[in-house]
C-alpha cells in the first residue's frame, strides 16, 4: 500500500506493468536515482570529513582514559572502514531502486536465537538505537512530509511495485536503516554509534528537504504528475501555522494522517487534490456530464442530512439485495430528496461539494463494476460497498488523496485478495468469499458515521489474508521445490538417454543385454548423475561398465580377446551387481539377468577354437575368481556342454530409447514453431514470477493462476492457484501459441482504487478536451 498523501493524478511517464523485466526502470527514475546518489555521496563525505574532529573533541572531554581510548579507537576504525560504509550504503540505495519493478515472494520472518545472558544488553542498545532513529525520522517527516509524499506518489506512477513513505528509497526511514546496516561492522560502543548517527542526521538528513525539492522538480520537468505542487521550501514554520491549518481542515474531526501527522499536511493535499478533481468536474458539466439544474428557491441540505439519507438507503432491501450494476445511486437519492422537498415545502438539493463527491464515487464504482480483473461474484459483493465508501468520502476528503486511508486500503486489500479467486459453484462455502461477505454485511449494518470501523475491519482482514498468504506461500514453495527436483531428474534422464542411444542405437545385441541396460542399469546411471554429475569419475565408471558389457557379448575373432574376456568378466559382474544393489533394483530380476548373462559369456568362449597359451589354459581350467567368498561368477564348461547352450535372442535397436518418470508421459511441443522474433514469444519472456494470468480453456471455462516458477533447465512454466497448488504446466512455445490465439489475459494487480481513480481522471480530461 502507498502511504502517500496524494493520489496519482495521471501517468504521463511511461507505464511499466508488473510484468516488466525485473530491475528495468523508467529513464526519469534512473535520472532521479543517479542525481540523488551523487548528493548522498557528497553528504556522506562531509560526514566522514567532520567525524574526526567531532570524535577528537569528545575524546578531549572524556572523563577517563578508557573513555578517551574508546573515542580514539573509533576514529581509527572509522578511517579504515569509511570507504566500505560509503560503498555499502550507496549499494543498498541502488538495489532498492532496482527492486522497484521486481516481484518478491514473501517469506515468513525468521526469529534469531537470543541467549538470556545477553538479552538485557541487546535490548538496551537496540532501544537506544531505535529511539535515536525514530527521533531522526520524525524530524524529517515533520519538515518534509508533503514533499516526500509527492515524491512517493510520483515514483508509484512509474513503477509496478507500490511503495509508501516508509519504503521510499529516498525516505528517511530507509536511509537510516541503510546507514545503520552499513555501520554494523564498526566495532564501537553504543555511545560512539549514537554520535555517528547524530552526524548522519546533521550532514545527510538535514539536506533531504533540498533533495526532495530538486527531485520533485526534476520529475515535473520529465512530465510526471506536474499537477502536484509542493509548497516552497520552508526551513522553519511560523508561529501558529499548524493552528491555522487545523482550523481550515475539511475532514471529519479527529481524522489524522498516518504516522502521527495531524490535519495540517492532510488538509494541504485535500485542498489541492480535491480542488483539482472539482475543477475537472466543473469543466465537463454540460458536455460529458449533465449540468446541475436547480430551482431558484433550492436549499442545499447539510452533509449531516446527506449522511442520514445515505444511511437510510444503505439499510433498504432494494440496495442490499440488488445487483449493483442495476442500482442507480443518483436516482434513488433524487427520489428521497423529492419526498423531503414535499414535506418541507422547499426544494431540497445536495450541496455542490457533496454533489461532486457523489459523482466521483459513482464514477469510481462504475470502473470497478466494469473491471475484468474481478470475478462477477466478488464484483457484486464489492459493489455493495458504494454507499459506505461514499459516506466516508463525504466525512473525510482525504479518502481521495491518502493512499493509507483505512477505507481505501480495505477496498484495495479486498481486490488484491480476490485477484486469484475464480468463479465456482460453491462460492458461498469459500473462506475468502465468506470473509468479504461478512465485511460488506458488517459495514451495511453497523457503519453510520464513525470511520473507525474501517480500521477495525482492515486489521481483521489483513490478519485473515496474512494467514492465507503464509499457507499458500508454503505450498507454493513446496511446489517450486518439487518442480526443481523433477527438472533435475529430467535432465539426468536425458543424459542417460543420450548415453544409451549413443551406444545401442543401430546395433544388434542380445535382447537380455538391451533390457538390462534400459530397465536396470539406466536407474544406476540416473542416481549417479543426480548425486555426482556428468563430469564425475563415478559417472564415467557407469559408462565404462556399460561399454564393457556391450563389448563382452559382441562377437570377437582375435585370440587375445579371450584373455581379455577372462580378465574382464569378474570385475564387470561385480560392478553390475553392486550398481544394481545401490539402485535397489529388484533382486529376483537381478538374479534372472545374471543367469542369462552367464549363458552369454559361456557362448562367447565357444567361438574361440584356437589353443590358448599355457598360462591362459591354466586359468581356464580353474573356476574364475570368486567375489566376497561367493560361488564362482563364471565357470567354463566342457566343450560338449558348450554345444548344448541355446542361441540367445537378438534384437536390433532401431528406435531411440526414451526413459519416462513413473506415470509420466513426454510433453510434446506444439506443432507450431514460431520464429525467435515473434511478438508472442516476447510476451512470454516478459512474464515474471508472480504474474497473474487468466487462461480461456474453452468457451465456458477460464482458469486463473499465478506464474510460480520458470524452471530454466527444462524450460517449463509452472502455474499455481491462489492456494499455491500447481494447476498448469506450459513450455515457452506452448505459452506463445496461447498468447497468439488470445487465450491468455494478464491480470492487472495494481491497486484497484488507484486504477479506478486514474481512469476517472483520464475520462474527465478527455471530456474536457473533447
Amino acid at each position: 500500500m502507498t502511504d502517500a498523501k496524494v493520489v496519482h493524478l495521471n501517468k504521463v511517464a511511461p507505464e511499466h506493468s508488473p510484468t516488466s523485466p525485473a530491475g528495468r526502470l523508467p529513464v526519469a527514475l534512473i535520472h532521479v536515482r543517479d542525481k540523488a546518489a551523487q548528493q548522498l555521496k557528497q553528504a556522506l563525505q562531509a560526514l566522514f570529513d567532520n567525524a574526526d574532529d567531532t570524535l577528537f573533541e569528545m575524546a578531549d572531554r572524556a572523563t577517563s582514559n578508557a573513555e578517551q581510548n574508546a573515542f580514539f579507537e573509533a576514529m581509527r576504525d572509522l578511517r579504515l572502514k569509511r570507504k566500505g560504509i560509503e560503498r555499502g550504503f550507496l549499494q543498498k540505495v541502488f538495489e532498492t531502486f532496482a527492486n522497484l519493478n521486481q516481484y518478491e515472494i514473501g517469506r515468513a520472518p525468521q526469529l534469531d536465537a537470543v541467549s538470556f545472558d545477553t538479552l538485557a544488553l541487546i535490548q538496551n542498545d537496540e532501544l537506544e538505537e531505535t529511539v535515536a532513529l525514530d527521533s531522526m525520522v520524525a524530524k524529517v517527516m515533520s519538515r518534509d512530509a508533503v514533499a516526500l509524499g509527492h515524491l512517493t506518489t510520483r515514483i508509484n506512477a512509474m513503477v509496478s511495485k507500490k511503495i509508501d513513505d516508509k519504503t521510499n528509497p529516498l525516505g528517511p526511514t530507509v536511509l537510516c536503516e541503510f546507514f545503520l546496516e552499513a555501520c554494523s561492522r564498526l566495532g564501537v560502543e553504543i555511545k560512539v554509534k549514537l554520535i555517528i548517527l547524530k552526524l548522519f542526521e546533521k550532514y545527510v538528513l538535514s539536506d533531504l528537504d533540498q533533495l526532495y525539492a530538486d527531485t520533485n522538480q526534476q520529475l515535473i520537468q520529465e512530465g510526471v504528475l506536474p499537477e502536484l505542487k509542493t509548497a516552497p521550501l520552508r526551513r522553519k514554520a511560523g508561529p501558529g501555522t499548524s493552528g491555522a491549518r487545523s482550523a481550515s481542515t475539511g475532514g471529519a474531526p479527529g481524522v489524522q494522517a498516518e504516522g502521527g501527522q495531524g490535519g495540517g499536511y492532510a488538509n494541504e493535499d485535500v485542498q489541492e487534490v480535491f480542488g483539482v478533481l472539482q475543477e475537472l468536474l466543473s469543466q465537463v458539466r454540460g458536455s460529458g456530464m449533465p449540468r446541475r439544474e436547480m430551482p431558484a428557491d433550492a436549499m442545499p441540505i447539510s452533509s449531516n442530512d446527506l449522511m442520514r439519507l445515505l444511511s437510510h438507503m444503505q439499510q433498504r432491501p432494494v440496495y442490499t439485495n440488488a445487483a449493483q450494476d442495476d442500482f442507480d445511486l443518483r436516482n434513488q437519492l433524487e427520489q428521497l430528496l423529492v419526498r423531503a422537498s414535499a414535506k418541507s415545502g422547499k426544494s431540497r438539493v445536495v450541496g455542490e461539494v457533496d454533489e461532486d463527491v457523489i459523482n466521483l464515487v459513482s464514477m469510481l464504482f462504475e470502473f470497478i463494476l466494469d473491471d475484468r480483473t474481478l470475478s462477477d461474484s466478488l464484483k457484486a459483493l464489492i459493489g455493495r460497498l458504494q454507499i459506505p465508501m461514499l459516506k466516508v468520502a463525504v466525512l473525510d476528503k482525504t479518502f481521495f488523496s491518502r493512499g493509507s486511508h483505512p477505507a481505501r486500503r480495505l477496498l484495495n486489500e479486498i481486490a488484491a485478495a480476490a485477484l486469484g479467486w475464480a468463479e465456482q459453484d460453491d462460492a458461498q462455502r469459500d473462506s475468502l468469499y465468506q470473509k468479504i461477505e461478512s465485511i460488506v454485511q458488517r459495514l451495511l449494518n453497523d457503519f453510520v458515521d464513525d470511520p473507525a470501523i474501517f480500521s477495525e475491519l482492515l486489521a481483521d482482514f489483513l490478519a485473515f489474508t496474512g494467514d492465507e498468504r503464509r499457507r499458500s506461500e508454503l505450498l507454493e514453495q513446496r511446489t517450486r521445490d518439487a518442480e526443481e527436483g523433477s527438472a533435475k531428474a529430467e535432465l539426468a534422464r536425458r543424459e542417460v538417454e543420450h548415453a544409451l542411444n549413443e551406444r545401442l542405437l543401430g546395433k544388434t545385441l542380445p535382447e537380455v543385454v538391451v533390457r538390462l541396460l534400459q530397465e536396470a542399469w539406466s536407474k544406476v546411471m540416473m542416481l549417479t548423475c543426480l548425486k555426482h554429475g556428468v563430469e564425475s569419475p563415478e559417472w564415467q565408471a557407469t559408462l565404462n561398465t556399460m561399454d564393457d558389457l556391450v563389448w563382452s557379448v559382441a562377437p570377437h575373432e582375435d585370440p587375445e580377446a579371450r584373455l581379455r574376456l577372462l580378465e574382464l568378466v569378474p570385475g564387470l559382474l561385480k560392478a553390475l551387481r553392486e550398481g544394481m544393489a545401490s539402485a535397489a533394483f529388484d533382486p529376483f530380476s537381478t538374479s534372472e539377468f545374471f543367469s542369462q548373462l552367464e549363458n552369454l559369456h559361456v557362448q562367447a568362449f565357444q567361438r574361440f577354437k584356437r589353443p590358448l597359451p599355457e598360462t591362459v589354459e591354466e586359468t581356464s581350467a580353474e573356476a574364475l575368481p570368486s567375489l566376497d567368498g561367493e560361488a564362482p561368477l563364471l565357470e567354463l564348461p566342457a566343450d560338449e556342454e558348450i554345444e548344448a547352450v541355446a542361441v540367445p535372442a537378438m534384437v536390433e535397436v532401431v528406435e531411440e530409447i526414451v526413459l519416462l518418470a513413473p506415470g509420466a508421459s513426454r510433453v510434446q511441443e506444439p506443432e507450431v514453431s514460431l520464429p525467435d522474433d515473434d511478438e508472442s514469444l516476447a510476451r512470454v519472456d516478459s512474464l515474471v514470477v508472480g504474474s497473474w494470468v487468466e487462461f480461456q480453456e474453452d468457451e465456458e471455462h477460464k482458469l486463473r493462476c499465478k506464474l510460480a516458477a520458470v524452471i530454466k533447465p527444462t524450460g517449463k512454466y509452472i502455474f499455481v492457484n491462489r492456494t499455491g497448488m500447481k494447476v498448469l504446466e506450459k513450455t515457452r512455445m506452448g505459452l506463445a501459441v496461447e498468447f497468439r490465439r488470445n487465450a491468455i489475459r494478464l491480470l492487472d494487480d495494481a491497486l484497484l482504487f488507484d486504477r479506478a481513480l486514474e481512469s476517472v481522471i483520464g475520462n474527465l480530461r478527455r471530456l474536457k478536451n473533447a
